[in-house]
């Protein structure tokens, strides 16, 4: 802890993002909604999310991975966590982590994780986990784990409902909650390089006996966003409508962004919303009304793109199937 500053009491609006924000309450305003929450949550519970996703998993303690249980401890210290989630790791080759749980939310760490990311890393990502239980996550990304992991068609309580329109919003929204707790990443590891060298390593691993070379990767990740028609940003928006986490390139620009705007040193330098209410939030860039309404517009255009392209495609096919 020599090298970062505990947040004491800050409160989750410190690092959330205005469009996770807004997204949510795009997600929340869908026909039958409510409905959805109820009955997954009501069919699985926490007891079933446990036995769902640890029933082959190792809880982390003193004994079991000391070093983890230690640099967990730094993460809930310097985001002065309220509460203590479980931490698990479970034995898989993904890359990935999640916070879970309704009433009683866990983290659980892939193994392929800690033998790509190194200590300062890890903390960024237990760090992420930490600020998803803090702003209220779990509940509604478990409800998506659930759906990614058993498919609409194999959840019959859910029949009758439609569920596209909502499998759509609620994965935009959870790529807009990943925004929101990699800034809480970079709150628990205070250290730039060691939080974008996560996306590096998430986008093409370890370095191993070669070279991987974070500010090559940066430069990548403007490319990204800056390059490209308007044909680009079509496929763009087709290769994330159905991806639960946003690209890592996008996530390294993004985070960049609010390194550049001044907020993260603001936040290290006490200038933050409280939990206790003893400080004032601190001016965002967009307060929520704003960040709602361009949040409407993007995902009003990306769902134009997607409807267009989707006609287009489905005139080639009747196109082609005609010329047999």
């Amino acid at each position: 802890m020599a090298d970062r500053k505990p947040l004491t009491q800050i409160a989750s609006i410190a690092w959330e993002h205005p469009a996770d924000r807004a997204a949510l309450n795009t997600l929340r305003a869908l026909p039958g909604f409510d409905e959805v929450v109820r009955k997954v949550a009501g069919f699985f519970g926490d007891r079933g999310i446990r036995q769902l996703f640890l029933a082959n998993a190792v809880r982390v303690g003193p004994e079991q991975r000391p070093r983890l249980y230690a640099l967990y401890g730094e993460a809930l210290e310097t985001l002065d966590s309220p509460t203590r989630p479980e931490l698990y790791v479970t034995q898989t080759p993904f890359v990935n982590a999640a916070a879970v749980g309704f009433e009683r939310p866990f983290i659980v760490v892939n193994s392929g994780l800690l033998e790509v990311l190194d200590p300062d890393e890890q903390r960024f990502v237990l760090a992420h986990e930490l600020g998803h239980v803090m702003s209220g996550h779990t509940t509604y990304s478990t409800i998506a784990i659930i759906l990614l992991t058993f498919g609409l068609k194999n959840l019959p309580f859910l029949a009758g409902l439609a569920l596209i329109p909502f499998q759509i919003a609620l994965l935009e929204w959870y790529r807009k909650a990943e925004l929101s707790a990699d800034r809480a990443g970079l709150l628990g590891t205070q250290d730039v390089n060691d939080s974008m060298g996560v996306f590096l390593k998430f986008a093409g691993g370890r370095a191993g006996d070669d070279r991987i070379d974070l500010d090559a990767f940066m430069r990548q990740a403007a490319e990204y966003e800056t390059q490209g028609n308007a044909w680009d940003t079509v496929l763009k928006v087709l290769n994330t409508v159905f991806q639960d986490h946003p690209f890592a390139t996008v996530r390294a620009a993004e985070l960049k962004r609010w390194v550049d705007a001044g907020d993260f040193q603001r936040i290290l330098d006490g200038q933050y919303p409280g939990r206790d209410g003893s400080q004032e939030p601190p001016p965002l860039k967009e307060d929520y009304v704003d960040a709602a309404g361009y949040y409407g517009q993007q995902a009003r255009q990306a769902a134009d793109t997607f409807a267009q392209s989707l006609g287009r495609a489905r005139a080639a096919f009747s196109e082609a199937m005609k010329r047999k």
